[in-house]
């Protein structure tokens, strides 16, 4: 999975021992708006990071460019791949700020079994603890990026669910009905299928259940009548493109999956101004922000540095030139 995923723990140890050698300048000519008056990092160099899928991506263009607003210099080293390799340039140094997401926070790096379903308790059990491993994690974003199952609007004129409780109810009335695409890491995961399954009183027939890469899910969903269900991640664009309805998770089971800056303890010690150039940012983004965005990479094939700023610039963060 995207968010939690871990490197081998011979990547962890290389990137830990090594340092990030790679990156580059950002050369926008950006100026302040609303945030980044005064330019209070003048000075200051600054590198960004995030892993490897677009959201992500954005997130930390959206990062470097409101820095370099404000005047600092700034790396870009986005564009990383898996959570740890991230997460460990954050903990050495190597990287002064990136996004990353409370549940994984919570249950990857921290290690704990249960999520918390309030998602402020989540996010304040994720700051307070992870302090102590020199990680600042800044107020978070609306935008949750969990799990979701969705079904094409097609199909839901007819069936009409809403709900995952739904789902259970039309699973027990019509078992043949329900069939979901999934990839294979959610099928087997007690976060995943198997623990849905058992939240919401739910048996899928064996039968019923096709496993698949990720991105192929979306277009069967949409596409075809191989799967009714479909699992999906509550930010994607290709929602919106696709025409799905993601249903309501009522019972809580999946994670609270909130995106919020994450700094270096020194970096953030050396600069607190950084918790305030954020923080607006963090306000805005909302999970049906973070689907329009995603979906002009993902759908439209635009780059995410120019999405990150076309937004900031919209929005009244950023001005160019």
């Amino acid at each position: 999975m995207r968010r939690t995923a871990a490197l081998s723990l011979a990547l962890a140890l290389l990137v830990a021992g090594c340092g990030l050698k790679s990156g580059s300048p950002m050369v926008d000519d950006v100026s302040p708006g609303s945030v980044g008056r005064g330019e209070p990092l003048k000075g200051a160099t600054l590198t960004v990071t995030s892993k490897n899928f677009s959201e992500n991506i954005i997130l930390g263009q959206m990062t470097g460019l409101v820095f370099k607003a404000a005047g600092a210099e700034v790396i870009d080293r986005t564009n990383l791949p898996g959570s740890i390799s991230a997460r460990e340039a954050i903990i050495n140094g190597d990287a002064d700020a990136q996004w990353d997401y409370t549940g994984t926070g919570w249950i990857t790096f921290l290690g704990h079994a249960d999520p918390i379903a309030d998602p402020k308790k989540q996010y304040e059990a994720v700051r307070d603890e992870d302090r102590g491993n020199g990680v600042v994690w800044l107020p978070p974003a609306p935008l949750d990026n969990t799990y979701a199952l969705a079904i094409s609007k097609k199909n839901n004129a007819e069936y009409k669910l809403k709900t995952l409780s739904d789902v259970a109810a039309l699973a027990k009335k019509d078992p043949s009905a329900v069939t979901i695409c999934v990839e294979n890491e959610f099928a087997s995961r007690d976060d995943g299928l198997p623990g849905m399954e058992k939240k919401y009183g739910m048996k899928i027939p064996a039968g019923n259940i096709r496993k698949m890469d990720a991105g192929i899910i979306y277009t069967q969903v949409s596409e075809s009548n191989s799967c009714l269900l479909g699992e999906v991640f509550t930010t994607d664009g290709r929602i919106k493109a696709m025409d799905l309805d993601v249903l309501e998770d009522d019972r809580h089971f999946f994670p609270n999956y909130n995106a919020s800056p994450v700094i270096h303890l020194a970096t953030f010690e050396k600069y607190p101004v950084i918790a305030e150039l954020l923080a607006p940012l963090a306000k805005k983004l909302t999970t049906e922000v973070a689907q329009t965005l995603n979906a002009k990479v993902d759908v439209d094939g635009e780059d995410p540095h120019e999405v990150a700023k076309d937004w900031l610039v919209a929005e009244g963060f950023i001005e160019e030139g």
